[in-house]
């Protein structure tokens, strides 16, 4: 029986904690969906297709390991990773108000789907810092993000902000 893993976000952009996570739950499953989340809500800087592609990018050394799939989706997480035949969603933690959310989103996907377990990953600590958000707006005000992504997504990144 092939064990699916289920990684959603939105990845606007993917850093090197997203990677990291990416990495470790590829250790841990025979093929790793990687859901990139249709979540207008959030005022993506990329376009889902832009998010896909760099992604697919990002993930492509990974994929060496074990089998990665990157596919859009869109509605409830549980519904799409059921959809997927998916036993575990994967979630990578990084400070307290993580925690805090995680574990309300836990608790109702439980709900949801008692068959679907959700498993944290602790933030290496050279990521912890790391959020898409702090990233963008680092590259719009001038700063440096070499340390956060990965070279393509930066020189994307740099060039979606008019720094290219």
């Amino acid at each position: 029986m092939t064990r699916v893993g289920f990684y959603p976000g939105t990845f606007d952009p993917i850093h090197n904690g997203h990677l990291d996570i990416m990495g470790r739950a590829a250790k841990l499953v025979d093929r790793l969906v990687i859901g990139v989340a249709i979540n207008a809500g959030k005022g993506p800087l990329f376009s889902l297709e832009e998010r896909v592609d760099i992604v697919e990018q990002a993930v492509a050394p990974l994929r060496a390991k074990t089998e990665i799939v990157v596919q859009p989706y869109e509605g409830l997480t549980m519904h799409f990773a059921r959809e997927l035949g998916a036993s575990v969603i994967v979630r990578g933690l990084r400070a307290v108000a993580d925690f805090e959310f995680e574990f309300q989103m836990t608790a109702m996907n439980q709900q949801l789907d008692r068959e679907i377990e959700t498993v944290f990953f602790m933030a290496d600590p050279r990521h912890l810092a790391i959020a898409s958000k702090l990233v963008k707006e680092i590259a719009q005000l001038g700063g440096e993000i070499d340390k956060f992504v990965s070279p393509a997504v930066r020189d994307r990144l740099l060039e979606k902000v008019g720094r290219a």
